[in-house]
């Protein structure tokens, strides 16, 4: 069965989120560079945790854009993990940002749960 739109869709917006995680990385290591307190957070850490996680969620998005299964999972996992994290930002008196993190989770997870993307990942016709 051929890939639907919904599926590559997905894919590309979880490639995003996984793109967003390997800038907030490198943020991270600029910011330690120049100089930045260690004392509570370690920027150096923290950036070599976004980059893995960010690394793997950019491969399930890619996975998905080019037709694989595998990246499902990812995507699910991510967007799910990603509801909570909206929430938190939202009470953390940024509503624009909360919100617009929880809109892009709620459409991705959409996307994935699609009728067409479900037949698509389990080989229906």
């Amino acid at each position: 069965m051929i890939q639907p739109p919904a599926a590559r869709y997905a894919g590309f917006a979880t490639a995003a989120e996984g793109v967003a995680a390997v800038i907030m990385a490198v943020v991270l290591v600029v910011r330690a560079v120049a100089g930045a307190d260690q004392h509570i957070v370690s920027g150096y850490g923290t950036a070599v945790w976004f980059l893995l996680i960010g690394g793997g969620v950019l491969a399930g998005g890619w996975a998905l854009i080019t037709a694989r299964r595998w990246g499902r999972g990812i995507a699910v996992l991510t967007n799910l993990l990603l509801l909570p994290v909206a929430w938190y930002v939202i009470t953390s008196h940024h509503v624009v940002y909360g919100v617009l993190i929880g809109l892009l989770a709620l459409v991705t997870l959409g996307l994935l749960f699609s009728p067409s993307t479900v037949d698509w990942i389990t080989g229906r016709e």
